[in-house]
């Protein structure tokens, strides 16, 4: 058997610095651990600052503001003043099947420019499911083939900038009327809300409000359609509730989809509900849209539905989503105080 020569012994020195290394090793994988164990930061995560950082975006061309310009050169001047008194508050910008998958990109990208110059955060919705609407007034979308090419296009657009997307009213609530829908929407509305997110871009998805669907019902659709990958859901879109009513109703669905933060829109919730969805008399603009402190579930209060745009062809309105000039005066001038 070969024989091995002993170790000699490390000096004093070298055994003081092998000391003070492990110690420094030590230390090192303690911090690493540390940053591991900690939360990361995510859009569920993120302050409303950041979410909304410079603010809420004003479309200069804004839906009021092109059609006060109509009704001006119609020498209709008191509808045109009340117009452009809803064209001087951030209301949403709503992406429907009016503008086509190619035309959809760069009218997002002339929004996210005019955003970057005023350093506000740009809201858009979007608004063309299949069988929108499930085929009442506002009929109308995209194939179970075409949406998520569109889609695709709208998250290309917003890659990379900062923005809020308010994924498709009544999408949700509405299956109470037509779940045949369902197996088709639920995953166009998952898969959009995942790109989304893979994209950065903070996403809200439908909740309907606090008179349409129980709160276990609607957390169980919320979760079908990619809640756990969205910042979470919105309500009282075109509605007319107040914002306590929605609050209340929005912070059980929060605590039932894993603590979801959510928007209000308080468009035309002035005066209250009034006993009808469609054009109903008597409803008033409502507080002034503006993003929350943050210390609660409700990220901000949204002007989410274009206030003077009809409901449809009910109580005197034209089709959908066309100027209702005579209800926009009454907006204004019952507007909340």
């Amino acid at each position: 058997m070969t024989q091995t020569t002993p170790r000699a012994r490390p000096s004093l020195r070298r055994r003081v610095l092998g000391l003070v290394a492990l110690a420094v090793a030590v230390t090192a994988l303690a911090a690493g651990c540390t940053a591991t164990q900690k939360a990361p930061v995510t859009i569920r995560t993120e302050s409303t600052k950041t979410i909304f950082a410079g603010g809420l975006y004003r479309q200069r061309d804004s839906v009021a503001h092109n059609a006060a310009m109509a009704l001006e050169a119609e020498g209709k001047t008191t509808a045109a003043a009340a117009a452009n008194e809803i064209a001087k508050t951030p209301v949403a910008i709503w992406l429907g099947d009016n503008y086509s998958t190619k035309q959809v990109g760069p009218f997002i990208t002339k929004n996210l420019e005019a955003a970057k110059k005023q350093g506000t955060t740009p809201v858009f919705v979007t608004y063309a499911i299949p069988n929108r609407d499930c085929g009442d007034f506002s009929a109308g979308g995209f194939s179970a083939a075409e949406y998520p090419v569109w889609m695709k296009a709208v998250t290309s657009a917003l890659k990379g900038h900062r923005a809020v997307v308010i994924v498709e009213p009544d999408s949700l609530a509405m299956l109470s009327n037509c779940p045949s829908q369902a197996d088709t929407r639920l995953p166009l509305i998952r898969q959009s809300v995942e790109e989304l997110a893979a994209a950065k871009i903070p996403a809200y998805l439908d909740a309907g409000n606090s008179h349409w669907v129980q709160p276990t019902v609607m957390s169980e659709r919320l979760k079908k359609a990619g809640i756990q990958y969205a910042r979470g859901f919105f309500t009282n879109v075109a509605s007319f509730y107040p914002v306590d009513d929605e609050r209340s109703y929005a912070e059980k669905v929060s605590k039932l989809t894993g603590d979801s933060h959510y928007v209000i829109d308080v468009s035309r919730n002035g005066q209250g509900w009034k006993g009808t969805w469609c054009n109903p008399e008597g409803t008033g603009l409502g507080q002034d849209p503006h993003v929350s402190a943050g210390t609660t579930g409700l990220d901000a209060l949204l002007w989410i539905k274009s206030p003077g745009a009809s409901d449809g062809t009910c109580n005197g309105g034209p089709k959908a989503g066309a100027w209702f000039a005579s209800y926009a005066e009454a907006l204004v001038h019952n507007r909340r105080a």
